[in-house]
């Protein structure tokens, strides 16, 4: 048996974790529910639980094992291994690279998830080759990662590229930051929830109307597909607008780096892949120099679910050099 790497995306509701050979192949993966609720002692069990059966499920002893890499929400203090704070997860200042590396004898190495997303499809995905790429991904909130001349940028203080902060809209909505105007705040699912279920305050007739009644969550991506597909007015009126304004952050993107590719990945997109690429074209050239414009692809996201697990295969081979 080869050299095994175990990959882990670590999110406020699942763990997903994936055993990789030296190919890059996935061999094995795992699911979990992370339970955030229970506490940090009870979400380390989980992640330490989900590297066992990894190694069980591919019949690995620790002697096979490599390295862990893994994706965290929030600001990951990557030189040490250490979780500063996380939105949605009971970390703050959390030494997880000291816990895995004492649980399993093996380098582990952590970066933020999404930044890791946008690593992985540039090492792995649609973005190979590239040297300049910008990625937005869009489902409950909006995060985005940077690579600038083949490196990730992650900022001075591990917090570079909140892509889903930068401000479009001066008399925008308050965003849960606490500004107002934020990208995520028009263009999420968050944002297109607030404006539908706004448009059913408004008595405006749509067949997501049940959906929106049955409670205060977060509409799914696939109902709004398929409230989209069916020509529901509302849906659609919502979603151009969400769309309109992400063109306008994608486009601030284009004039700031230059880059060759930006890739368009998360829930939404996934879902809504086509109607998402063709509304951007559509709006793109007003606000994006077109000279840079000229030398940029707009691609949706290749690994899709596996663009965090490759992100971290990726930061494995950039930090450890295997």
């Amino acid at each position: 048996m080869g050299k095994r790497f175990i990959c882990l995306d670590i999110g406020a509701s699942k763990i997903l974790g994936a055993v990789m050979n030296e190919d890059n192949e996935i061999l094995c993966r795992v699911k979990k529910k992370t339970s955030p609720e229970l506490g940090r002692e009870s979400v380390d069990r989980k992640i330490i639980k989900t590297v066992h059966e990894l190694m069980s499920a591919c019949g690995m002893g620790i002697k096979d094992l490599k390295a862990i890499g893994a994706g965290a929400p929030g600001i990951i203090d990557t030189k040490h291994a250490m979780v500063r704070y996380a939105p949605n997860l009971p970390w703050q200042n959390h030494a997880l690279g000291r816990m895995m590396e004492e649980e399993f004898q093996a380098p582990f190495v952590v970066g933020n998830d999404v930044n890791l997303g946008v690593l992985g499809e540039w090492k792995f995905g649609v973005a190979r080759g590239c040297a300049n790429v910008v990625g937005l991904f869009v489902g409950t909130g909006i995060g985005g990662g940077i690579i600038i001349d083949g490196k990730l940028f992650i900022g001075s203080g591990y917090a570079g590229a909140e892509i889903g902060h930068m401000i479009i809209n001066t008399d925008g909505p308050l965003c849960k930051c606490g500004q107002t105007g934020c990208l995520e705040a028009h263009a999420s699912k968050v944002a297109i929830t607030r404006e539908l279920k706004a448009g059913l305050a408004g008595n405006t007739p749509t067949v997501l109307k049940d959906v929106l009644s049955e409670g205060s969550g977060i509409i799914k991506s696939s109902d709004l597909k398929k409230a989209i597909r069916q020509g529901d007015p509302l849906a659609i009126s919502t979603f151009r607008r969400a769309v309109y304004y992400l063109s306008v952050g994608i486009g601030n993107l284009i004039n700031l780096f230059n880059p060759e590719m930006v890739i368009l990945g998360g829930g939404v997109v996934e879902a809504l892949e086509k109607e998402v690429l063709e509304l951007v074209s559509e709006n793109i050239g007003r606000f994006a120099w077109p000279a840079m414009l000229s030398q940029t692809q707009i691609k949706a996201s290749q690994l899709k679910d596996d663009a965090v697990l490759y992100g971290a295969r990726a930061l494995i081979s950039e930090i450890l050099g295997y």
